[in-house]
């Protein structure tokens, strides 16, 4: 049976006011520095699809979550004026078609001054008159919903907002433990349908009931990946028919509350000892990534770190031959494990600012040979981000180093054996510490045992 899961934590609404603080004073020094006087948030409006009449699910502007734990409320606004009351414009339209937003409620209600409008075109009433003072953060599909602010997402100000949104608020870390717990009882249930030998939908049909999400809901697709589609990195086609031999199982699957994502991913043997003894060496190799977590690491640092550590597990295991040196400067280690380390975790699963290098802009490239890294900061104290390394049989990228002074290093025997497996992926959502880290998916997997 799988097992329930409840987002209602009454700590929350102890620290939501220090969170609010933190943000209003963030967007207190983007106002100054863009020289402006009001930000005026907008959540979003749902896209309407191509050639049709029906609108793709809403997916709610990251801003604007940031502020009230508000993912499904279109066409709504917040107003931030320095010291004064945020206005929350709560859309709540009247409509027999849809079901409508009910009266606003829960722990974040009394830190805004509430308005309830019933069309759009009541919004700017409720908006400060002198609009060439207000900037403006979201997407606007139609700029009439901008309400005359020409100043849409000025550099200046969404480049201080991304860059301070890497370090999270007791607040958010408490939503992200909570998140964290939500996925790791979709991932029990997720599992126990492995076990049970359920076709790849099943699975993550068992999955979503665990987390009590619809598909619109989860942060991202599911990848739930038996056998061999465990070496495809997003692989999202869920079979309907389980495969006549199951062998392996690779899930990649989150959750979501208030807005906060979790990012988990687990892979499992079928049976095979080999294989399992590969998964315990990749677990282990994942642990000792975590534990060389704390504050002012680059992360650059790490993720190369990391292909040094893999090097040694593909010779220990007899899918390579050399030292690491060597198997790092002939891209055999970048064959097996082609993605980045991790990226920042929060409002969005690959949250934002990932390669800034201040507040101010600027861009951090991945190192040399590792183009998809997704975080290269220096790391800072609570930060949230994932350690997700890899080892995977892509045929596409190992053919690559035939005839190349790599083929010689690579025991094409043992990828033979490891091909019907897929692969192997281990991701853990860590918070980082002064002088340590906080592992948000292992304890959320301790207190469910």
């Amino acid at each position: 049976m799988a097992m329930k899961f409840s987002d209602k934590n009454p700590e929350l609404g102890a620290l939501y006011g220090s969170h609010l603080a933190t943000v209003t004073a963030r967007h207190d020094h983007a106002l100054e520095q863009a020289g402006a006087s009001h930000a005026v948030i907008y959540s979003g409006d749902p896209k309407l699809a191509f050639l049709d009449d029906y609108h793709h699910p809403f997916k709610a502007n990251p801003h604007f979550v940031g502020w009230a734990p508000l993912v499904a409320l279109p066409f709504s606004y917040i107003v931030y004026t320095p010291g004064e009351t945020p206005v929350l414009i709560y859309y709540q339209p009247h409509d027999y078609w849809h079901v409508v937003p009910g009266a606003p409620d829960g722990y974040w209600t009394g830190h805004f001054d509430v308005r309830i409008v019933h069309a759009t075109d009541e919004v700017a009433a409720h908006l400060p008159a002198d609009r060439e003072k207000c900037i403006a953060i979201g997407e606007f599909h139609d700029e009439s919903l901008a309400f005359g602010i020409e100043r849409i997402n000025p550099t200046t100000a969404i480049n201080i907002l991304h860059y301070a949104r890497g370090v999270k608020t007791e607040y958010e870390l408490a939503v992200m433990r909570l998140a964290a717990e939500r996925g790791a009882a979709g991932h029990i249930a997720a599992e126990a349908a492995f076990r049970n030998g359920m076709s790849e939908f099943d699975i993550h049909r068992a999955y979503c009931e665990a987390v009590s999400h619809t598909d619109p809901e989860l942060p991202y697709g599911n990848i739930i990946a038996l056998n061999e589609h465990g070496a495809v990195l997003h692989y999202t086609d869920l079979d309907r028919e389980a495969p006549e031999n199951i062998r392996s199982f690779l899930i990649d699957a989150g959750a979501q509350v208030h807005g906060y994502a979790s990012d988990i991913t687990r892979t499992y043997s079928n049976g095979d000892p080999r294989f399992q003894d590969l998964i315990e060496r990749m677990n282990t190799m994942e642990l000792a990534i975590v534990d060389k977590l704390h504050a002012g690491l680059d992360y650059r640092d790490l993720h190369v770190a990391t292909h040094t550590m893999l090097a040694e597990v593909l010779v220990d295991t007899e899918l390579a031959t050399g030292n690491p040196d060597t198997l790092l400067e002939t891209g055999v280690t970048s064959a097996f494990f082609p993605h980045g380390l991790g990226h920042l975790l929060g409002i969005q699963v690959h949250d934002v600012a990932g390669h800034q290098e201040s507040e101010t802009g600027g861009t951090i490239d991945p190192p040399s040979g590792h183009p998809f890294l997704r975080l290269t900061r220096v790391l800072e104290e609570d930060m949230v981000l994932t350690i997700e390394p890899g080892m995977y049989v892509i045929d596409m990228l190992l053919e690559n180093l035939r005839g190349t002074p790599a083929e010689s290093h690579v025991n094409w025997d043992t990828v033979d054996w490891l091909r019907p497996f897929g692969g192997i992926r281990i991701e853990d959502d860590v918070r980082v510490r002064a002088d340590g880290h906080e592992n948000l998916t292992r304890d959320a997997f301790a207190r469910a045992s």
